[in-house]
């Protein structure tokens, strides 16, 4: 281990391979496993039976809850949550026979937070401050502050850097649609091809 390393809690219960990497001040929970080659940052908190594969990386301030899985080719960016039993996937076309399969990278991006028992299907971003409502299956990339629920999730509305959903617009030109906040205040700027999509739902 190195110096930064010793820094972390660990329960006496969870794997943390030798060369992971785990940052300052960050918890891991009972019966974790962290794989060798994974990068995981300051300040997470690591939920009891979660697994994180070979080389995944995590970002800082990530709070991943109970029993999630995250494989191989997955990206976690800062201030992610990930809620209780939700899952990534690494492979389109899975066959426990074929030893030539190909990972899939999937990337979250920093702010967004992922629903209990939501399925990730490969090959997809979650943009920044994304919301991706309970027990969805996600098979296309989401935008920045897209709501997205179902099965398949659709885009249903934006949301705020607060969670709450927007729905008042102040503002718009040819580029974005500029929402404010009821809850918070805050004003956020969405792409107006996003925010066409969203109508045409």
């Amino acid at each position: 281990m190195n110096a930064e390393q010793k820094k972390f809690f660990a329960h006496t219960t969870a794997i943390v391979e030798e060369g992971a990497i785990v940052g300052e001040g960050t918890r891991i929970w009972h019966f974790v496993h962290v794989r060798k080659g994974a990068k995981v940052g300051k300040n997470c908190n690591i939920g009891k039976d979660v697994y994180i594969d070979v080389d995944v990386e995590i970002g800082n301030n990530v709070k991943i809850q109970n029993g999630v899985s995250v494989y191989k080719g997955v990206k976690i960016e800062d201030d992610v949550f990930l809620g209780p039993h939700m899952t990534f996937t690494n492979d389109l076309y899975p066959r426990s026979f074929n030893q030539n399969w190909e990972i899939v990278k999937t990337l979250v991006k920093k702010g967004a937070s992922i629903g209990a028992n939501a399925t990730i299907v490969c090959g997809v971003t979650i943009g920044e401050y994304a919301m991706v409502g309970a027990g969805s299956v996600v098979t296309k990339s989401v935008p920045d502050f897209g709501l997205v629920y179902g099965n398949p999730a659709k885009l249903k509305g934006f949301v705020c850097y607060c969670g709450r959903k927007l729905a008042s617009i102040v503002k718009q030109d040819e580029s974005y649609i500029t929402f404010k906040c009821s809850y918070c205040g805050k004003e956020v700027k969405i792409q107006r091809k996003y925010y066409e999509e969203f109508l045409e739902q």
